[in-house]
Formats: structure tokens, C-alpha cells, sequence
């Protein structure tokens, strides 16, 4: 998935183990399983990403207050090989829709770059044009920002796509957990991570375009109220909320804690 991906809009709710069971056999007929997901006992696979942020928190603030143009920046993997590669990606909200641009990286040239080096072609894991841009763009927000490592997501995924192509997507994220990680560490292991959003699962409903008709039966059928589910900020407060120690920088996350709205989107209406 090099450069900027088209516009895409995506829906969440926080929904009961059982009810996700359900919703994952009403999917059997429009969607198939992940690739990734069908070789594993729970059909899932493993999600790890370390969020950088700026030293006051500037893509945390931009969400907990509601900002309709925003972007998150975060390093992904999924696996702690050393030849495996990560993904540097940012992910930007304008108005309603998600734009994600992403690029494959050399792991081992991740900590250069995250000190201030400037990238080169070869720190890429693919060699494409769309690519290199990608990741300059990527280092150019990190060094607007000044950002550094601040949290540590991870979580399983089951991901539900369309047939041939990936223009329908529904994602189901279970037991999220989120730790404190000042450095370029890219390895699952978490150190005392807190779980952000318990025993239920983040359902994510994922498309481009029209807004399809069995996605909007899925949702009168089951009852589902949109909601809130930022896993990078929910993260940081549930830490907060544990430790009672600042989280840099030492300001009130408590009174920023996002209030889950129950709210149907105008596409779907």
C-alpha cells in the first residue's frame, strides 16, 4: 500500500465478544478472511505500532479536541524478525475521510532515521517512487514536529475484506493493549501495558465510496451505535489513569478522555 491511498471512510463501535461471533457469520457471504488471519487458530494476527508524537503532544491534542483535520504518525510491524520490514505510516483525517499513506522500511535503518538522519533509498524495503515519497513525507512531519516514541499499541486483528480488491474492509481488534515507549523499540514485547478497552472488541466497518447496502443492514440488524475508539489516545489515558505519573507532558489527560458519541453518519443514513 505505497502513497496516498483514495479517500476512505470508516465507522467504529465497541462491541461484545458475542455479538462480534455473530457479526463475524453475517460477513461470510459478502466478505473473505484476511490471508494473514485464515493460517491462525482465532483468525487474527498480530498488530504492534509505536506512535510518535511532538514533546507536547500535538496529534493527541488534535484528536481529543475534535480537530476534523488531523494526522497521526506511527511505525508498524508485525513481526520481530530483523529482516522483516516496518511501516511508517500516517494516517490523516479531513472532515469524514481517512487517507493513509505508508511505506515499507528496512528495519535496521529505522533508528538512524529517528535521530535525524536524512532518508535514502536504500532504507527503503521496496524500491518504488511512491515509496521514497512516502517516507520523505514521513520525516518531514517527524521533524516539524520534533516527535518521539511515545506509546506502544498492540492488539489481534481479524480483518474481513471484498473479494479482488480492498475497497471494503471490516476489522475486528481484540484484547488492546497500549504501554509507555520512549524508544525505537520494535518488538512485541510490551512492558507493563495496561488493556485499553477490556474484554470488548473494536469493530471497524471500512470502505471507499458509496456506503453498501449490507453494511448498512449489518448495522440496523445488530443495533450499532457509532462511538469513539482511538486506541493511540484511550491509550494514554488508561496509563494515566494507572500509574498517576505524567505522561509527557504532564497535563491533565483526565479531562481530555474522548466521550464515545452515539452517532449515525450522514452517509449512512
Amino acid at each position: 500500500m505505497a502513497g496516498l491511498q483514495t479517500q476512505r471512510l470508516e465507522l467504529k463501535y465497541i462491541i461484545p465478544e458475542d455479538l462480534a461471533v455473530r457479526i463475524r457469520d453475517f460477513l461470510l457471504p459478502f466478505l473473505e478472511i484476511d490471508a494473514f488471519g485464515a493460517t491462525q487458530p482465532d483468525m487474527s494476527y498480530p498488530v504492534h505500532s509505536l506512535y510518535l508524537d511532538s514533546p507536547d503532544l500535538h496529534t493527541y491534542r488534535s484528536t481529543i479536541n475534535g480537530d476534523r483535520n488531523r494526522y497521526k504518525l506511527r511505525i508498524r510491524f508485525y513481526e520481530g524478525r530483523p529482516q522483516a520490514p516496518v511501516y511508517f505510516e500516517i494516517k490523516r483525517r479531513e472532515d469524514n475521510a481517512i487517507y493513509k499513506q505508508r511505506c515499507a522500511v528496512v528495519r535496521q535503518a529505522v533508528p538512524e532515521m529517528m535521530a535525524g538522519r536524512i532518508p535514502d533509498r536504500r532504507d527503503l524495503a521496496d524500491n518504488n517512487p511512491d515509496d521514497e515519497r512516502s517516507l520523505h513525507t514521513f520525516c518531514r512531519l517527524v521533524n516539524q514536529l520534533q516527535a518521539r516514541p511515545i506509546a506502544h499499541v498492540a492488539y489481534r486483528r481479524e480483518a474481513w475484506l471484498s473479494r479482488g480488491n480492498n475497497r471494503t474492509r471490516v476489522t475486528m481488534d481484540r484484547r488492546v493493549q497500549s504501554c509507555r515507549e520512549p524508544s525505537i523499540h520494535l518488538d512485541a514485547e510490551m512492558t507493563n501495558p495496561v488493556t485499553v478497552f477490556g474484554d470488548e472488541v473494536v469493530l471497524e466497518l471500512k470502505f471507499t465510496g458509496r456506503f453498501p447496502n449490507w453494511m448498512r443492514e449489518l448495522v440496523q440488524v445488530f443495533g450499532l451505535k457509532q462511538c469513539s475508539a482511538a486506541k493511540y489516545v484511550d491509550g494514554i489515558v488508561r496509563i494515566k489513569e494507572r500509574t498517576d505519573e505524567p505522561v509527557m507532558p504532564a497535563i491533565d489527560l483526565h479531562r481530555h478522555l474522548p466521550k464515545r458519541r452515539n452517532r449515525q453518519p450522514a452517509w449512512a443514513g
